[in-house]
């Protein structure tokens, strides 16, 4: 059998690394957001919060499902519509395109694992 490079994939295939892993150093000023995977309609996102929260004056809104999954920390979010969701780790939810949503509270750090279902390709638009 034959083995698959990582440039049929990105460099993403055989690629190893420790999602709890957190940079030594200083507290960092902004979230980080790393892509994990990206694939024709699918993103997974690693995004390491340290108490970082949602402009009110800015929510965020898309139009494709995103799935969120709190591998360590707790956060909240308010779902327009829908109200606020208090995460630990090891709990997930749907947030459905469309629906305004806001990080109100992270711990610092929480990391969590999110799953862009449907986003149009990088330079698309959304």
């Amino acid at each position: 059998m034959g083995s698959i490079s990582d440039e049929a994939f990105g460099g993403a295939a055989t690629a190893a690394s420790n999602l709890l892993h957190l940079p030594c150093g200083a507290r960092e000023e902004e979230e980080r957001f790393e892509d994990i995977v990206r694939r024709p309609g699918v993103r997974i996102e690693r995004i390491l919060s340290r108490g970082h929260t949602t402009p009110p004056d800015r929510p965020y809104v898309q139009s494709w499902d995103e799935w969120v999954l709190i591998l360590s920390g707790s956060a909240e979010l308010f779902l327009e519509g829908l109200g606020s969701r208090r995460l630990a780790a090891g709990e997930h939810l749907l947030i459905p395109a469309g629906v305004p949503h806001l990080v109100t509270c992270t711990d610092d750090p929480t990391i969590w694992l999110a799953v862009h279902i449907g986003e149009p390709p990088a330079g698309a638009g959304a």
